[in-house]
């Protein structure tokens, strides 16, 4: 027998892992725990562009999960203007518990790391409580900055979910929420607001869209209040699906750069519909399928359905048709 077979019959065993020793010789044991993986919570993220009814899936989910919602918008979290940040109301929560939503000071700076330190210990907090935490937000750099807090891994085992509207389907959408915003008393809530001393506009809720658009409209000499006040409603609702396509454009980014896996549901036909007919589109495109992919997440027993098949849930979006939507994104259709 050659030494080469001898070998191959007696392999050479694998090196033991050297394990972490104290100064005095001994196992140092809680270095040792502290180098056992950490567990990571579970969290679901609901994101989408301004207007595709994130708010809604996520109490859509939470009253069928035992859940509380962390607000991750960046004007919704400070107090006022209820109206102009389109905050969900309290009849719209249907009792689920919320979090981070108009409790902060509406001429603080609120900034990314101060949303991560807040929705850390929110989240840690929902999570001892037994609770499944769903964040939501059209903030994507606040969510990006929670989930990888600039280490460039993530902090939780995500489940994220994006709720997806063509951008012609939307924009008209967002027009119609503007004009009932109107109504319900929007231009009336940012007079109460307006400084004829100043006309900065970059600090706190002041940068919610609708502020600063009203600003010379509330300055205008009566013979021309109407033609400024048309001005900027338009104004507001141009720069409303602005801020829809720079959205869209950073969940690309974070699926296809970032890696990050977001299952696509595609509200569109819902939007097209109205009363009934809607609820009914929205149920079973995007409340069923978002449904089946938390319970497959939380408890990994739900299956893949053929309308997720036909919608494309769980699938990358083609490059192609990522390139498209950033070609067509900052196209803002006339309202």
């Amino acid at each position: 027998m050659t030494m080469s077979s001898m070998s191959m019959l007696n392999p050479k065993p694998p090196p033991l892992r050297r394990l972490p020793t104290s100064a005095s010789g001994g196992l140092d044991m809680q270095l040792l725990i502290h180098q056992r993986p950490q567990r990571l919570d579970n969290v679901v993220v609901v994101m989408g562009a301004t207007g595709t009814g994130k708010s809604r899936l996520s109490i859509d989910l939470a009253t069928r999960f035992p859940a509380e919602i962390v607000n991750s918008d960046k004007m919704q979290v400070y107090r006022g203007l209820d109206i102009v940040t389109n905050k969900i109301t309290d009849d719209e929560r249907r009792g689920v518990p919320h979090h981070l939503l108009g409790v902060i000071d509406p001429n603080a700076d609120f900034t990314a790391t101060s949303f991560c330190s807040k929705a850390s210990a929110v989240t840690k907090s929902i999570v001892g409580r037994g609770k499944l935490p769903i964040i939501v937000g059209g903030s994507n750099s606040f969510v990006e900055t929670l989930i990888e807090g600039g280490e460039g891994r993530s902090r939780y085992n995500c489940c994220f979910l994006w709720v997806d509207v063509s951008l012609p389907v939307l924009h008209s959408f967002v027009s119609e929420r503007v004009d009932r915003m109107v109504e319900k008393g929007m231009v009336d809530e940012i007079r109460e607001i307006f400084n004829p001393d100043s006309c900065d506009y970059s600090r706190g809720i002041k940068r919610s869209i609708g502020v600063a658009e009203f600003d010379r409209y509330f300055r205008a000499k009566p013979f021309c209040e109407a033609r400024l006040r048309e001005e900027a409603i338009n104004q507001t609702k141009a720069n409303t699906c602005k801020l829809a396509c720079r959205q869209l454009d950073k969940i690309i980014r974070l699926r296809n750069v970032k890696g990050w896996k977001i299952h696509r549901l595609d509200a569109t036909a819902a939007f097209r519909k109205r009363g009934e007919e809607a609820d009914k589109e929205w149920e079973n495109l995007v409340v069923g399928p978002s449904t089946k992919i938390v319970s497959r997440f939380l408890y990994n027993h739900a299956t893949v359905t053929s309308a997720q098949v036909r919608l494309g849930v769980g699938k990358a979006v083609p490059v192609a048709a990522a390139a498209t939507h950033q070609r067509t994104s900052c196209t803002v259709i006339n309202l």
